[in-house]
């Protein structure tokens, strides 16, 4: 155990064991999966890559990450949320990078917002599924955390051969003008900028902002030329129906009329440096100064294994994360598979829940980590009650490979104790942040605030891994399901023939667990490097005290 429960954490690596034979291995492993991550992210980046570029500067405009750039407050940075959006989708129809739009946090004249932008070099900016379920979560962030939103609209609408997917369900198309509606009742700042096309159903989306700007040659009408001359007969061309310079001075759906994409950005500066600022949760009011932690941050690569082979101390983890190493931890000596505590990082007070990974010896009994036993669940749900008493947010940890099994653990109410964990975390009103370190696997990932149970934010090392079950047990209960069908139909497989069954459903099984599935499909918001999770932590935390209000707290039938 590291240190006293109420004294700073003293890590347990010595500075020979930097040099040892596991520490290299572990690094090794991750210079190569960082490089990987870093090649994929590289590749996102070029959005619809150099000629889809060369078309949008010969329009006279900007790109859309030119356009964030240029927006950003200079020596700040842009977080990007869910980049992996769309990652290995749609390749039938060349591909959607980043799901065809940008999001993330960005500062501008000091204050926080939220970023969506049209990557029109991506389809012309089209709207595949994943296009509009990303900007939803994005507004949804917006919403729970009260962030004010900036859409950069460059969009040519809806991708036509997809349009079943995009269309008519909650999560589709047409949530995110309710949520225009939603956070725009609330207060929530929202100004638009059209800058390219927006047509058709998506030209509700900036008028239903506060503020609209224009940029000269952008189209803003619900219907084109083409489709208003096959629908009535009417020839029309498109600056008359719906040109910029027509909209500002003959409808007045413009506020504001700009030459070109320089312009209208200047205009968006100006626009935000007259908002005050806002009114932060109570939690917040209180950031101390923050303080670096103890450890560097690159200790993590060697400390944990990213293939999850081999055991290691979460406080290890955590005295690389938390300001001055500083860590209260609540019950340590019970239900030790689940650590819970309290910490700062970046002056914020938080509560910390997670996963163990250490093999622990108590009462004659050995727990395996990253299981969840019944005293964990049990500690844990009280520790989320406590948290919510306090009022300050909760970072879950996650390592987990589920809860425990077996006569000895059902009799001891697990499934009892572990529904009073989900409880707690199901109807806990504190901000809610999940980072995924290693294994995210069946109930764990439900009773530790997976992204069913509503996290503001929900991130991801690369050494993630996302599923009911790890590829080896679901490999073999596959195979023996395929086995049994294969027997029904009168054939008996040979011994290479069922290894060579069992390696091609473990291979197809495991892609599945790549993060980047994953992340393409918004189970998660984000893939952090290790090094990088405690300035990304602190920014979410950031963005989540801009929200001041909160929900009574009540659990509902509380299994004792």
């Amino acid at each position: 155990m590291l240190g006293q429960p109420t004294s700073r954490l003293e890590s347990k690596l010595r500075p020979e064991e930097r040099e040892g034979p596991v520490y290299k291995a572990n690094k090794d492993a991750w210079v190569a999966l960082v490089r990987d991550f870093r090649e994929s992210l590289e590749k996102v980046r070029q959005g619809g890559g150099p000629k889809a570029v060369e078309r949008q500067h010969k329009k006279g405009r900007l790109t859309a990450r030119e356009r964030i750039a240029r927006l950003l407050d200079p020596g700040t940075e842009f977080y990007e949320l869910m980049a992996f959006a769309g990652w290995g989708m749609y390749e039938e129809w060349g591909g959607a990078p980043a799901g065809g739009v940008i999001t993330g946090l960005g500062q501008i004249q000091g204050q926080t917002w939220m970023i969506i932008a049209n990557d029109a070099t991506v389809k012309a900016g089209a709207f595949f599924p994943i296009t509009a379920k990303k900007v939803i979560r994005a507004q949804t962030m917006a919403l729970e955390n009260r962030i004010p939103t900036l859409y950069l609209v460059d969009s040519a609408g809806v991708f036509l051969p997809l349009q079943d997917e995009v269309f008519p369900d909650q999560d589709d198309f047409g949530r995110i003008f309710y949520l225009n509606a939603r956070m725009s009742a609330l207060g929530i700042p929202q100004i638009s900028a059209i800058m390219g096309n927006c047509v058709a159903g998506g030209a509700y989306l900036p008028v239903m902002t506060d503020v609209l700007i224009m940029t000269e040659g952008s189209g803003l009408y619900l219907a084109g030329p083409a489709l208003v001359k096959a629908a009535i007969g009417q020839e029309v061309n498109s600056e008359e129906l719906g040109g910029a310079r027509m909209h500002f001075e003959v409808s007045g759906t413009v506020d504001f009329y700009e030459p070109n994409d320089e312009a209208a950005l200047e205009r968006i500066r100006q626009l935000i440096a007259l908002y005050p600022p806002p009114r932060l949760a109570p939690w917040a009011e209180g950031r101390k100064e923050p303080r670096e932690p103890l450890y560097p941050a690159e200790d993590l690569y060697g400390l944990i294994a990213p293939d999850g082979s081999r055991p290691y101390d979460l406080r290890e983890v955590i005295a690389r994360l938390v300001d001055g190493s500083e860590f209260l931890e609540y019950k340590g000596g019970y239900g030790e598979t689940l650590v819970t505590g309290f910490a700062r990082i970046g002056g914020f007070p938080v509560g910390i829940v997670g996963n163990q990974r250490l093999i622990l010896k108590k009462k004659g009994r050995i727990e395996v980590g990253g299981v969840i036993y019944a005293e964990a669940a049990d500690k844990t749900a009280r520790f989320i009650l406590e948290v919510n008493q306090m009022n300050i947010p909760l970072l879950f940890l996650q390592d987990v490979t589920g809860f425990m099994v077996g006569k000895e653990s059902e009799q001891a109410g697990i499934i009892r104790r572990g529904a009073k964990l989900v409880n707690a975390v199901s109807n806990s009103v504190v901000p809610k942040i999940t980072l995924i370190l290693g294994g995210s696997f069946g109930a764990g990932n439900y009773a530790l605030a997976g992204k069913a149970y509503a996290p503001r934010f929900i991130f991801a090392w690369p050494s993630a891994k996302y599923a009911v079950m790890g590829g080896a047990q679901a490999a073999k209960t596959l195979l023996e399901l395929e086995v049994e069908k294969l027997k029904r139909e009168g054939k008996e497989p040979s011994d290479e023939e069922l290894k060579e069954l069992y390696e091609r459903i473990k291979g197809r099984y495991e892609e599945t667990l790549d993060p980047r599935y994953a992340a393409a499909r918004l189970w998660v918001d984000g893939i952090l490097l290790p090094h990088e999770t405690r300035k990304w932590l602190i920014r979410a935390l950031e963005a989540c005290a801009l929200n001041p209000e909160r929900e009574p707290f009540r659990t509902g039938v509380f299994q004792v």
